[in-house]
């Protein structure tokens, strides 16, 4: 079934280029559908619905609109700006709690209801979403089409300078296209470039194309123009050319540029918004909704923390933020890692392999090689995430749930001088019974028995009778092994036992209460 999208997370990931907030609904409002008020429509059901008020150009209709969407369960209105900022409008949407927002004076009314109904379609789709499929499709269309326009080689990239879709015609190139093309973004060195001449303040600030004298690597000048919407830069049109393109040419440019800006947004709202989705139905699996597994690949799965071993108090977001960066640069398209309860976690399928044997990405082979390969290659990066803790594998929702929990518990055991950076249930499965049966223990002076006597007999005394009895019981008939761990001599070890045997009784000969008295040493932490 389709499911509902928070409106704020739609608007987030528009950026205020488009659409911009002026009264905050309630929140947990969701979005399920984008509706055109109709004249007449009062009685409409709109329950979850995001409204446009096209017809609206005074304050009066936008105070009617923002009531008859209230009372008709719409989860926000869009005006614009005329209407939206008119005398009440603002303090109506306050009072009957609706949320109002600003739709941009600059952009084309169909395309936007096309983006927005787009976005939330393939954001509520059930099931992994890939929000870039048709969107490559169509910017490598249009750059074909610039490059036919300008009868010359075409690139269009990103505000990053990653390279979204480049034209096939190659008659007209230089090395430094070759390398763009090729890694898939402007060579280092070039970008630099471009920034000491101010070529990407100038796509911030402008909207005017402009010609780019050659740089390292290029034969051939460029000519750029910059890719907006509502005053934000998106991205760029690069073209290898021998000089300035006719006038005629140049506006045709400039539109094709409008209409990459929109596919600019749907990308980046697309995947901003699949992104949050995604997180929030994950942390609705690891809080125990059976229903959100329909987001995973088949099973079995894992359930891992993902941590950070730097002292730095990062923000939970940013730590998320840096996980995700990660774990796609190694290959996992879209990473399934969120938030839940001060953590970040991640939940990967366990096992599978390709035909080659290599570990597929999102799976938990994987995921250990990488955390592995990342302390390596950024050992002394302060801030590089280094250790993840798995739990057992899973086959429904209540088994992440048992999965999630003994992650946690294996956080606590990283806290040793030396810890892993890769811990697993199964490899600590010992470790993992000794500390819930010491947790249940609790504090052994509750317990009759020897351990309480002892421990205040070194109290008073200053004897190390509790610190030799777990030496000893450590290392059963290796006295010698026992005093080589306590530092001391084996017959001063010897000597202890002795007058422990005199204090209190110390039934050594039972493995039960071995067992007892372990447990309790453990728990005073020896």
């Amino acid at each position: 079934m389709d499911r509902v999208i928070p409106l704020d997370a739609l608007v987030a990931s528009l950026g205020d280029g488009l659409v911009r907030p002026l009264v905050a609904g309630p929140a947990g409002v969701g979005v399920s559908d984008i509706v055109i008020a109709e004249p007449g429509d009062a009685d409409r059901d709109l329950t979850g619905d995001l409204v446009l008020g096209p017809a609206v150009v005074e304050g009066a209709g936008a105070r009617d609109l923002l009531r008859r969407a209230s009372a008709s369960g719409a989860a926000g209105v869009v005006l614009r700006r005329g209407p939206a900022r008119a005398r009440g409008v603002r303090s109506t949407a306050r009072q009957v709690g609706m949320a109002l927002l600003e739709l941009d004076d600059a952009a084309s009314l169909v395309p936007v209801i096309a983006l927005l109904g787009e976005i939330v379609g393939t954001a509520s789709a059930t099931g992994p979403a890939r929000p870039d499929v048709g969107v490559e499709g169509d910017l490598l269309a249009l750059a074909d089409a610039a490059a036919g326009l300008v009868d010359a080689p075409v690139t269009i990239e990103d505000a990053q300078s990653r390279v979204l879709a480049y034209s096939s015609r190659q008659d007209v190139t230089d090395t430094a296209r070759v390398s763009t093309i090729v890694g898939r973004r402007v060579p280092a060195a070039l970008v630099a470039h471009y920034r000491s001449r101010g070529v990407f303040r100038r796509l911030a600030r402008s909207d005017e194309p402009f010609l780019v004298s050659p740089g390292p690597g290029q034969e051939h000048p460029r000519f750029v123009v910059p890719v907006r919407a509502g005053g934000e830069w998106l991205g760029s049109i690069w073209a290898v050319v021998e000089g300035p393109p006719p006038v005629a040419v140049v506006i045709e440019l400039r539109r094709a540029a409008t209409v990459v800006a929109l596919h600019l947004l749907r990308l980046r709202a697309q995947a901003d918004l699949t992104r949050r989705v995604t997180a929030q139905r994950l942390r609705d699996l690891l809080g125990g909704a059976s229903d959100a597994v329909e987001t995973l690949a088949p099973p079995p799965w894992r359930v891992a923390v993902l941590g950070d071993g730097s002292e730095l108090d990062t923000e939970l977001d940013t730590e998320l933020d840096r996980w995700a960066a990660l774990l796609r640069r190694a290959g996992w398209r879209q990473p399934l890692v969120t938030t839940f309860d001060g953590r970040v976690y991640a939940i990967v399928s366990d096992g599978a392999v390709a035909p080659s044997r290599q570990a597929l990405p999102g799976t938990w082979p994987w995921l250990a090689r990488v955390v592995v390969e990342s302390v390596v290659d950024d050992e002394d990066d302060a801030g590089s995430p280094t250790w993840v803790c798995a739990g057992p594998p899973a086959v429904d929702a209540a088994g992440l749930g048992r999965s999630r929990g003994v992650a946690d518990e294996l956080v606590g055991l990283r806290r040793t001088p030396d810890p892993s950076t890769v811990l697993t249930a199964e490899d600590c499965w010992a470790t993992l019974t000794t500390a819930r049966a010491v947790t249940a223990v609790g504090d052994p002076d509750r317990f009759p028995g020897p351990v309480p006597v002892l421990r205040a007999h070194d109290e008073e005394r200053h004897t190390a009778y509790v610190p030799s009895l777990a030496a000893w019981l450590d290392h059963p008939g290796e006295p010698t092994a026992a005093a080589r761990a306590l530092g001391v001599h084996v017959n001063t070890l010897r000597y202890r036992m002795v007058r422990m045997s005199e204090v209190t009784d110390l039934p050594l000969d039972d493995p039960t209460a071995r067992l007892a008295l372990r447990l309790q040493l453990r728990a005073l932490g020896h």
